[in-house]
């Protein structure tokens, strides 16, 4: 939240690619701080801790407790965050922000609280996503960010920007592609099929799977 009040609110009115670059900036930043204060090297959790350990098996099946844990928390929040946004009064504020932020402004719709509640709940959301990723894969580095961030863009594209269903979705999609890209071709080209992917999205649909058509302006 104070990233957004020193960083992108003074950008509010630029132009749209400031914001961007800021973003890139704010990232180098924070993975820098962390580094240099925490540790540059990966740090793992003990090889006993449980949650690491445990497997659970469905007849033949195993599987481990981290992954149903992870599957059951995503659930849990994307519904959560489903019915915020779109059952809340609150909610409604962010959509007619994000739609007009003019309008919303004549309204009444306090613009500036609306962002900042967003920034913290989107932050907020991504921080839980690094502890049930550091909890899979039971180690955590400065840099584990940088791919997962551009991979959650690519999903949120494929699905179409600004449709917060569609993000889901796309998200889910890009992991089925990836687990699949994984174990029938090879693990070493996993990335370069989810990147394939955004690819052909843009080329067939633009707006994403799930997103709206563009209409042009006069």
């Amino acid at each position: 939240m104070a990233i957004e009040r020193v960083a992108y609110r003074p950008l509010r009115n630029a132009n749209r690619l400031a914001p961007l670059i800021t973003a890139i900036g704010v990232s180098l930043f924070l993975e820098s701080v962390v580094q240099v204060f925490v540790s540059p090297a990966p740090v793992g959790l003990p090889t006993n801790a449980f949650v690491t350990q445990a497997v659970l098996r469905f007849g033949s099946v195993e599987t481990p407790l981290t992954g149903v844990l992870l599957f059951a928390v995503s659930i849990f929040l994307m519904v959560a965050l489903d019915l915020f946004v779109f059952r809340t009064r609150f909610g409604s504020a962010m959509r007619a922000t994000a739609q007009d932020r003019e309008a919303a402004t004549f309204m009444g719709i306090d613009v500036d609280r609306v962002i900042m509640v967003t920034f913290f709940a989107a932050s907020a959301l991504a921080g839980m996503g690094g502890v049930l990723y550091g909890l899979r894969f039971a180690t955590v580095n400065f840099f584990m960010g940088y791919l997962l961030g551009i991979k959650a863009f690519t999903a949120a594209v494929i699905g179409g920007i600004g449709n917060l269903r569609g993000a889901m979705l796309g998200g889910l999609l890009l992991g089925v592609l990836e687990s699949l890209a994984g174990g029938f071709i090879s693990t070493e080209f996993q990335d370069a099929f989810a990147f394939l992917a955004l690819i052909v999205v843009l080329l067939i649909r633009p707006q994403g799977l799930f997103g709206q058509p563009l209409g042009d302006r006069a």
